[in-house]
């Protein structure tokens, strides 16, 4: 691997541990993103120097999350994959999913506290109130910016 490619797969590993994923799944996207054309999970494996099993179930999730893509690439019957169009985009979108979800959690434990007046439960009370409302603008906010960056991208 080239100095410039592995200073910025390397880097990109090491951007995803401080996400609390993988290291190896951010090498893959970051080998992913440098590479211009399709790669397969053998020339994956060979540039980062490890076995097919991590990396192919590493990949299953990136699909799964609708990060990268596998691509049939006509005379090979290996499987290719390559970053999807708008990959950051989509990255936001599924961070922004997560904090949907927290929203959910929240307003279903307020309805559930409406009407508990316990002394022991004002407090967790007050925090569902407060994470209703911050997730609730939050959301406001996540969707504004997507639909912004939509707007400002001409290939979207």
């Amino acid at each position: 691997m080239d100095e410039l490619k592995h200073e910025f797969v390397n880097r990109f590993g090491d951007a995803y541990k401080d996400f609390g994923l993988p290291v190896l799944m951010g090498r893959i996207v970051g080998l992913l993103l440098y590479w211009d054309e399709p790669m397969s999970l053998d020339t994956m494996t060979d540039e980062l120097h490890v076995s097919k099993g991590p990396v192919s179930q590493i990949l299953r999730r990136l699909r799964d999350h609708n990060l990268v893509k596998r691509i049939w690439v006509g005379g090979d019957r290996k499987d290719y994959y390559q970053v999807v169009d708008h990959v950051f985009l989509q990255a936001f979108i599924n961070q922004a999913e997560l904090l949907r979800r927290n929203l959910t959690l929240a307003k279903e434990f307020e309805r559930k506290l409406r009407n508990n007046d316990k002394p022991e439960n004002a407090k967790f009370k007050s925090r569902m109130k407060e994470m209703v409302q911050f997730n609730s603008q939050m959301q406001e906010y996540l969707n504004s910016f997507i639909d912004k960056w939509r707007e400002e991208q001409t290939d979207l």
